[in-house]
């Protein structure tokens, strides 16, 4: 059914157009299923996959294979078969690499797109189901809150001040009223029709019940799908800056290989020879793996944080959680269990009934009649429920009095009453009021009321005193909020309730006091990330004392408290000169949340925020880090936020910073290992022809030595375990490019080893100064052996190899282990040998080479214990620097 015709219907008239009989039961679950059959699931036809030959096929568009066909067409022209047999294998081990190293990254991203599902609430069999809103058909029945995102087209039939954000599909900011009556006319655009919410856009306010009428590709967001081209996703900044750190070592590589190539040539060197070293040497030194490495490294580790119960949304993420020095965290259900309890009563008579353990304390009949209309209260302005008599549904707050309500047998009361009108409480307001009239008396209407202590005070004209109503005087006024500080500074959440005929004179009836204690952890993570300079400060809506209870039992008590009022008075530059020495902020709103991220950014500060309604969306989406409860969160939240906790936990967020700081410094050994194998295998052949020697290496030769650097050996340096002493490590400077001084130092001392230690084996076999077959076997297997070392020691830029565990990595492991033998094979296999140029080495060979090309991973060693001494080696180009913390930080 089309939207239009939807809208001028009546609802009831939709629903017969749709066969469904009543409304208020919903689709039965068989019906449900035949038409899910019928219709399909309620998503969109993603355009089908390249197949795996296109994207094999793809892989030699890349400039450089075009090269090394070339470089093998020469080869066939001028009969040198064999040469163009060998660079045809090359390229094909060369492509299948790279492929399967994209296969890989986009795998992994596949399955993080899995991680987050959306549901929905929806009416089937008289029941109330939560389910996904892929199984939504047309003709079902859906309920609609605060924070909701409208799962399909539906034409609503019941709206409580129900406002939608359609900004998705009209561009307006401002939320759309929603009601359920037939329209006169529907002409026009989504904005037209007030009595339709459509697919993708999110409920702002109210609630409301609707009709599904279209879903999938069938709904006004799928006509939008269907024009949308596939757009590639954009590259992480640490994928730029490997993109800008290819493009220079590509131009400083292909000068050097032009001069390389003209020396050669100038030297009466054999073109052919020249022009297949030359684009070997090409293939060698350009980082062409290094945007995959990076996707792929960071896909698997966000594949880790998963298991730890934090979702990243987004791969940038990542490379931003290793950079995060401040965390402004909600209270409820963050910091603390979210299980709320009521364990203080206090009526309006000042009597005080303690609830422990299901039980109460106090025997009069007329303070526990007064007890029992404070609960009455709460319950019939509420929108939980108890479900098998044990279980709650909804809001915490809502289901903690509740079961309150229940412990003292007057739960059922509720049904006592009809509900006429809601209107719902919102982080502006601070109050949620409830319209009704007794069941047994339809012309009596009252209202309930309960909210934050201070709004409800102040929309209070009397209190229910001894049975008899008395005016708000100053005095009383003034008890009740001293009974409710006192409540608060037990860390408890203090809530108002009253009644009465009128909405802007109720009746006091009491408060309560709910307890949320603080989660398992909290404060150790807090003290952990206050070790390593990442600030926390905790945002709540709760007054002053309460706050500030629970900041004493989390340890966050050391800076100074500040109000959303407080926050309100001051302009831009006032806040961002004191927001750095607030801990704790009370009684905030969304407004106010945004401009304490705005004020810690401009601090220079990266801000993670975490939050789990609609109120905290608009602070998830500005901060750096958006974390979303994946429990509790609304979906707008969970869309605003880069960040999902599984479960809703703080100490998941210090796990993801650790895992965030771990994958950086994973990257960071690769490039060290990449960028000083590519020094290391120009510098030869370029020290070689300028001396005039022969090429110590051949193209082929060349060709393996790139397979090793791109391939698994580099890879599995980016599937390092976790180090968790990287968390007490500052966070990264995000100013701090990451190829600096101390890497550039490291890589230049492992490349001048390498190079030092391969061209004494070449000089030394090459004695009678002829080049035989055995003395490029001996370099090419001393450079193999160097680079296997030289990995070995970019496991780690500090810590000893040995103190992390030599076998603690098993994909390293694994990838040098198949490496050797694929160098065993290369030098023993017949066909290989013809391929490669080699020939058998001896078992005496094999150890002397050993001993010489462990010299790069023997200094590694000296170097990091050196540097482990607080006495770093070079401090004439570190500077001052003496502290190892300071030190590993700046490396």
């Amino acid at each position: 059914m089309k939207s239009e015709d939807a809208a001028r219907l009546e609802f009831n008239e939709v629903a017969r157009e749709l066969g469904v009989d009543d409304l208020s039961k919903g689709l039965s679950w068989s019906d449900a299923n035949r038409r899910l059959h019928q219709f399909g699931p309620n998503d969109f036809c993603v355009q089908e996959q390249e197949s795996l030959l296109s994207k094999y096929l793809e892989q030699f568009q890349n400039p450089l294979i075009i090269l090394l066909l070339a470089s093998a067409f020469v080869s066939i022209l001028m009969g040198q078969f064999d040469d163009a047999v060998s660079i045809t294998v090359a390229i094909i081990i060369v492509v299948t690499v790279a492929f399967v190293q994209e296969y890989r990254s986009e795998k992994s991203l596949e399955e993080l797109s899995k991680l987050v599902a959306h549901g929905c609430a929806v009416l089937r069999d008289n029941q109330v189901d939560h389910m996904s809103a892929r199984n939504l058909v047309p003709g079902d029945v859906v309920l609609l809150q605060p924070g909701d995102r409208v799962p399909a087209d539906v034409r609503l039939f019941h709206t409580n001040q129900l406002q939608i954000d359609e900004s998705s599909l009209t561009g307006e900011t401002e939320p759309a009223t929603k009601q359920s009556d037939a329209l006169l006319s529907s002409v026009g655009g989504v904005s037209s029709k007030s009595n339709v919410g459509f697919m993708g856009t999110l409920v702002r306010y109210g609630n409301g019940r609707g009709i599904v009428i279209n879903t999938g590709e069938n709904s006004e967001f799928g006509d939008i799908f269907k024009m949308m081209k596939a757009e590639d996703s954009p590259k992480t900044p640490l994928q730029k800056s490997m993109d800008s750190l290819g493009k220079q070592l590509s131009i400083y590589s292909f000068c050097i290989i032009g001069v390389i190539m003209l020396l050669g040539w100038l030297q009466g060197r054999p073109l052919t020879s020249m022009f297949n070293i030359g684009v070997s040497l090409a293939v060698a030194a350009i980082p062409e793996g290094l945007p995959i490495v990076v996707t792929v490294t960071l896909a698997l580790g966000v594949m880790r944080m998963a298991k730890r119960k934090a979702i990243v949304k987004k791969l940038p993420t990542v490379e931003t959680l290793g950079c995060v020095n401040v965390i402004c965290s909600d209270k409820t259900g963050t910091l603390t269990r979210n299980e709320m309890t009521v364990t203080d009563v206090v009526t309006a008579d000042l009597f005080r009934m303690q609830l422990r353990d299901g039980h109460s304390s106090g025997n009069s009949n007329d303070e526990l009649c007064s007890v029992r209309q404070v609960l009455i209260c709460g319950a019939v302005c509420n929108n939980a429920d108890i479900v098998s008599g044990v279980e709650s549904r909804g809001q915490p707050t809502e289901a903690a009095l509740l079961l309150a309500a229940d412990k003292l047998g007057v739960y059922d009361t509720r049904n006592d009453y009809v509900r006429e009108e809601e209107i719902p409480f919102s982080s502006e307001s601070k109050i949620m009021l409830v319209r009704a009239h007794p069941r047994a008396d339809p012309e009596s209407h009252c209202i309930f009321a309960k909210g934050s202590i201070e709004t409800v005070l102040q929309k209070c004209g009397y209190a229910q005193q001894l049975g008899s109503l008395r005016p708000m005087t100053t005095e009383l006024y003034t008890k009740f909020e001293e009974e409710a500080i006192s409540l608060a500074r037990q860390g408890l959440r203090v809530i108002g309730l009253a009644s009465g005929q009128d909405g802007q004179a109720l009746t006091f009836l009491g408060m309560v006091g709910i307890l949320d204690p603080p989660r398992n952890g909290v404060r150790e993570s807090i003290e952990t990330l206050r070790n390593c300079s990442v600030e926390v400060k905790m945002v709540t809506g709760d007054g002053m004392e309460t706050a500030q209870a629970i900041a004493q039992r989390i340890g966050l008590n050391r800076g100074r408290c500040m109000s959303g009022q407080e926050i309100e008075a001051m302009n831009e530059y006032q806040l961002v000169d004191r927001v750095r020495d607030v801990s704790v902020f009370y009684r905030t709103g969304p407004a106010h949340k945004l401009r304490i991220v705005k004020a810690l950014q401009s601090n220079g500060l990266i801000c993670g925020m975490t939050g789990d309604g609609v109120n905290d969306a608009v602070a998830l989406k500005k901060s750096d880090i958006g974390i979303a409860m994946g429990r509790s969160g609304t979906d707008v939240c969970k869309e605003a936020a880069d960040m999902i906790l599984l479960d809703d936990d703080f100490c998941t967020i210090m796990a993801a910073i650790e895992e965030g700081k771990a994958i950086f410094y994973n990257i960071k050994n690769f490039v060290r290992f990449q960028l000083s194998t590519s020094i290391s295998a120009l510098s030869l052949i370029a020290i070689s022809t300028l001396m005039g020697m022969s090429n110590p290496l051949n193209a082929m030769q060349i060709l393996w030595i790139n397979i090793i650097m791109d391939g698994p050996p580099a890879q599995s340096l980016g599937v390092e375990p976790v180090d968790h002493d990287v968390l007490n490590q500052p966070p990264r400077d995000t100013k701090k490019p990451m190829i600096d001084r101390g890497l550039i130092i490291n890589v230049l001392i492992s490349a001048f080893i390498i190079i030092s230690g391969t061209i004494y084996v070449f000089l030394r076999e090459m004695s009678d100064q002829k080049v035989t077959r055995r003395d490029t076997t001996m370099t090419f297997t001393c450079f193999v052996f160097f680079d296997m070392f030289n990995a070995l020691s970019c496991r780690s830029h500090t810590k000893s190899v040995f103190s992390i565990g030599l076998l603690s990595n098993k994909a390293f492991i694994l990838a040098v282990v198949f490496s050797l033998a694929g160098q065993m094979l290369v030098i023993y296999s017949p066909p290989l040998q013809y391929v490669f140029q080699t020939e058998p080495l001896s078992a005496y060979d094999i150890l002397e080479l050993l001993i010489v090309s462990s010299s790069v991973f023997v200094f590694s060693e000296i170097k990091k214990l050196w540097e482990r001494k607080g006495s770093p080696l070079f401090s004439t180009t570190l500077g001052t620097e003496k502290k190892v913390g300071d030190f590993c930080d700046y490396v």
